[in-house]
């Protein structure tokens, strides 16, 4: 995996169009003065489309894969490549945004 370094200015969705936020940031590193998201936050989402009792709506998000060669605070840090699963619905968030001018792998 290589791709550019999520940060805490990325956008994120999930696959019914609630944004996704990261709580909480690793601050010790940072891009362009923003702080680097490890795979160990948890996402939270607002705003998922997907409504019912037999469909809850997206609520948390967490990546299962991440850099493996780059970290932070001994924590894997996310590339734009890294792939996530949402709870409850088990669909993954879609990288929208990110910044452009560092990458890992």
């Amino acid at each position: 995996m290589a791709g550019y370094l999520l940060d805490v200015t990325s956008t994120l969705i999930c696959a019914h169009a609630g944004q996704a936020q990261p709580a909480p940031p690793a601050p010790r590193v940072q891009l362009g003065g923003n702080p680097v998201v490890t795979q160990s936050a948890i996402y939270t989402v607002a705003g998922c489309a997907l409504t019912g009792s037999p469909n809850p709506p997206c609520a948390t998000a967490q990546f299962v894969t991440a850099a493996t060669r780059v970290m932070s605070q001994g924590q894997p840090v996310l590339l734009q490549d890294s792939q996530s699963v949402c709870t409850p619905t088990g669909t993954p968030l879609t990288i929208v945004v990110t910044q452009v001018r560092v990458k890992g792998t």
